[in-house]
């Protein structure tokens, strides 16, 4: 796996994941990032034009709260549920 650089509008994040999002996260996320950039890449697998997010909601949405256009992340190889 090689880490990437991904347009945040390209990745889903389905709904059942979006669930168990907690703002309080996003916001320490958002902070440690401003500090220390991202340290841990999410995790997307490819779905024709576009990625689903595997793992990362939090990071994902602390760059999107931190008016970032990217993240970083790897590409893995993931079955559908």
């Amino acid at each position: 796996m090689e880490k990437a650089t991904f347009k945040i509008e390209t990745i889903y994040v389905p709904v059942k994941r979006m669930k168990t999002l907690d703002a309080a996260v996003v916001d320490e996320i958002a902070e440690s990032m401003l500090e220390e950039g991202q340290l841990t890449p999410i995790l997307v697998r490819a779905d024709g034009d576009r990625y689903v997010l595997i793992e990362g909601l939090h990071r994902l949405e602390a760059c999107k709260a931190l008016g970032e256009d990217t993240v970083e992340g790897m590409v893995v190889q993931a079955r559908r549920h």
